[in-house]
């Protein structure tokens, strides 16, 4: 069997998931399930980042230890995980000492023994929302543009990792799609980056800064950086240092899922480091915007963030995938308002899907002839279908399904099917509701086991 893995990012669990990781988390669901309709061999992998000083310092304000700040918001995202129906095989978290820690220290131990980290004393500009050093030059007026707060100017001795020696090389394969990065505004701008000129990286913080991390390898004044803690991920999941057979069956990763906030780290940081450590790259680097919420960026300051529990609770998980696969375009920036989503819900599921099967099933149950022709070129859309899977446009994908339902719906009123008791056209409406629910099934799943439920007496096919 074809392998085929895929990633999200992993949550930073400073807050309680909201519905940009429910993007996300759904985006690389669809894909998972997609490429199991092909019947290959997935592994998909998400999973939680609890190190770092935006956690620590966040632990110090409510008067928690790190470890239990962080575990109620863990549970949150495991539990959002089963709520959105996401089909992951593992949930990686980076306090897992046994599991992730190892993994963690024989990259360290690697890059040492290749001669690309060397400690020295830097000064800079830190991020702490990014957990990075960031160029005066990334600033805007002062302020770092993710996170709209000025870093703190710091001057420390840390681990530095030979970033620059990498960087040429890593350019080569993103230019020649050998890292295939989407959409291609992204790569422009990663590569852009990169001709500017790039600078060693550091990869440690002064332990007396930084207690709540991975202690570097025989050196314990120093915590170990947390995007190289938290890129490792990728490869301790799969048990890099203890499961010799599973991480040569599913590595490289055919697809990393990530926002547009964290690109730079894995287009540039985590190529440079499987360079150093003589691994495979992964494949392809999906990249999809953020959600505005009525034209704003969603903020707690503000007051705008959308917890995606409610809107389960109040709509139906497939509701909610429907939307953001639909009303998102796949890469690039999306608005979520209540009335917009009523509005998509009303208009294509329960007017467009909804109904169409509620009609179909009836006059089905008063019998019909079986009908094989493709009056609607179901073939050729099928085709596109798959061309727009393939290069992560699930909006297209899924658009492409609602071309064939509105077309039923049209068939149906223009032949005036419900006048032909036992036809070939009810038979050939049923075929159609069968490929609907083939192409459905990796974005709508709990909708397409109730078609199944509903369909399959009458049609065993399906």
């Amino acid at each position: 069997m074809k392998k085929f893995y895929i990633t999200t990012s992993i949550a930073y669990t400073n807050a309680d998931p909201h519905i940009g990781f429910a993007l996300e988390s759904i985006q690389a669901d669809v894909l998972a399930r997609y490429h199991r309709l092909l019947q290959e061999d997935v592994f998909f992998l998400t999973g939680v980042d609890q190190h770092g000083l935006k956690i620590a310092q966040k632990a110090q304000k409510e008067n928690k230890e790190p470890i239990d700040f962080v575990r109620p918001i863990t549970d949150k995202f495991k539990e959002l995980t089963k709520v959105l129906d996401i089909s992951n095989d593992d949930f990686i978290e980076t306090i897992d000492q046994e599991k992730h820690w190892p993994s963690v220290k024989k990259v360290w131990s690697k890059l040492l023994e290749s001669g690309d980290i060397h400690k020295k004393k830097y000064q800079g500009f830190y991020c702490v929302g990014c957990e990075a050093f960031v160029k005066k030059s990334d600033l805007v007026e002062k302020m770092c543009p993710h996170h709209q707060k000025e870093p703190e100017l710091i001057e420390e001795e840390n681990y530095f990792f030979k970033l620059s020696k990498y960087a040429q090389k890593v350019k080569e394969l993103i230019e020649k799609n050998i890292v295939n990065v989407v959409p291609e505004t992204r790569k422009n701008e990663i590569l852009s980056f990169i001709g500017q000129g790039v600078e060693d990286i550091s990869i440690s913080r002064d332990k007396e800064k930084l207690t709540w991390g991975i202690p570097v390898p025989n050196d314990e004044s120093q915590t170990m950086y947390v995007w190289v803690d938290a890129l490792t991920n990728y490869i301790s999941a799969l048990g890099y240092d203890q499961n010799k057979e599973k991480f040569q069956r599913y590595w490289p990763a055919d697809v990393h899922c990530l926002g547009k906030d964290i690109f730079r780290f894995h287009c540039l940081l985590w190529p440079a480091i499987l360079l150093s450590l003589g691994l495979d790259l992964p494949k392809n680097i999906f990249i999809h915007g953020f959600i505005t919420v009525d034209g704003q960026k969603m903020s707690k300051s503000i007051g705008n963030v959308i917890d995606p529990f409610e809107i389960i609770e109040k709509y139906g998980v497939d509701s909610l995938r429907y939307y953001l696969l639909r009303e998102i375009p796949s890469a690039k920036d999306g608005d979520f308002t209540i009335e917009k989503f009523e509005s998509r819900y009303n208009s294509d599921l329960a007017s467009g899907l909804g109904n169409l099967f509620s009609r179909v099933k009836k006059m089905a149950e008063n019998g019909f002839q079986k009908e094989e022709r493709d009056l609607f070129k179901i073939k050729e859309k099928e085709k596109r279908y798959h061309q727009y899977l393939d290069n992560f446009q699930l909006n297209e994908a899924l658009a492409v399904i609602f071309e064939i339902i509105k077309q039923a719906d049209i068939f149906i009123e223009k032949n005036k099917v419900w006048e032909k008791k036992g036809g070939k056209e009810i038979g050939y409406l049923l075929q159609v509701l069968e490929k609907i629910s083939y192409l459905l099934e990796p974005f709508l799943p709990k909708t397409v086991e109730k078609m199944k439920e509903g369909i399959t007496p009458l049609f065993p096919r399906i």
